[in-house]
């Protein structure tokens, strides 16, 4: 079974950084690819980055050059770091995992953390 925790998120105002992290639960051998998807209130889910075992990296282009993730595989933890951040950032911000190599992971979920952008 595997389990994601979200944590991080929080109010920021606009141009903001913020920090989310995940914990996986499961060994990081049985993970592949990583990612972190979002949904606004009205808007369909969407991914923001997603991150292979081998290194490779998917972004949004809402998310290209202000959103990095990255993973530490000695933590089972998967970073998403936010920086510039915008109004239309906000939004639930859900982890995700996949026992395969995918840039767009969803086998696994976490509970999702609150991201709200706003002066």
């Amino acid at each position: 079974q595997v389990q994601l925790v979200e944590s991080g998120g929080g109010l920021v105002q606009p141009g903001g950084s913020l920090r989310l992290s995940c914990a996986v639960s499961a060994s990081a051998f049985s993970i592949s690819s990583w990612g972190w998807f979002r949904q606004a209130p009205g808007k369909q889910r969407e991914l923001v980055a997603a991150i292979t075992s081998g290194g490779v990296t998917n972004y949004a282009d809402s998310a290209k050059g202000r959103f990095t993730i990255s993973r530490d595989n000695a933590k089972n933890t998967v970073y998403l770091q936010m920086n510039s951040l915008r109004p239309e950032d906000a939004a639930v911000y859900y982890c995700t995992a996949a026992t395969r190599s995918s840039l767009r992971p969803r086998d696994y979920w976490g509970q999702g953390t609150q991201v709200t952008v706003s002066s």
